[in-house]
């Protein structure tokens, strides 16, 4: 379905789009983090990222350029929910341009078997900012879903008061929230409704 690097890029998205983005979350109202406490979100996001080819410096201003990219990827979701493909494509055109994504192989030296180097692709340029970066790989990451037939794997949290983004990763292609906790919210309040008639 989804390849692991694909995987992963998406995973950053979700991350970036809930953590970034206001609106509801698990049935309370949420505002994402603003100004300074922009930079710990992103870390917070995204604990893991940064390499030889997207050394991580999250200031302010790569915080803030990451936030913008965050809320027009929330788009893209939002209209694959909606049933809007041709949105959601001319979305994801958008972030393509605007991040400059262009994929290109990178030798990572020290990797493999024989500790020689592999090549990785990688979908921005050798000196892009780390927010350049990371947008043009969730942009890429996200023309490849629905560019691939798979746009029905992204989703907006179907529980109560809560829109946070998922991609869905499980065989049957059932998943309707972003996470066990609203899952579990949303099974809770039907039984109660039924106990209640």
């Amino acid at each position: 379905m989804f390849d692991s690097h694909v995987a992963i890029r998406l995973d950053h998205a979700v991350s970036l789009v809930n953590a970034l983005t206001d609106g509801a979350a698990r049935g309370r109202d949420y505002t994402a983090p603003r100004g300074a406490e922009l930079p710990a979100a992103v870390d917070a996001a995204m604990p893991h990222t940064g390499s030889a080819s997207l050394p991580r410096a999250v200031d302010e201003a790569q915080a803030e350029r990451l936030a913008g990219t965050a809320r027009r990827m929330r788009e893209v979701f939002r209209a694959v929910q909606e049933g809007e493909l041709d949105a959601a494509a001319e979305a994801v055109n958008h972030l393509l341009r605007d991040t400059a994504a262009r994929p290109r192989l990178d030798r990572v030296e020290g990797a493999g078997e024989d500790g020689g180097g592999v090549w990785h692709l990688h979908f921005h340029g050798a000196n892009d900012s780390f927010a350049s970066g990371v947008g043009a790989s969730c942009a890429t990451a996200l023309a490849l879903v629905v560019g691939g037939g798979l746009a029905g794997r992204l989703g907006v949290c179907q529980a109560e008061r809560c829109d946070r983004v998922y991609a869905d990763t499980s065989r049957n292609a059932a998943r309707q929230f972003c996470s066990t906790a609203c899952q579990n919210r949303t099974k809770a309040a039907a039984f109660r409704a039924r106990k209640n008639r």
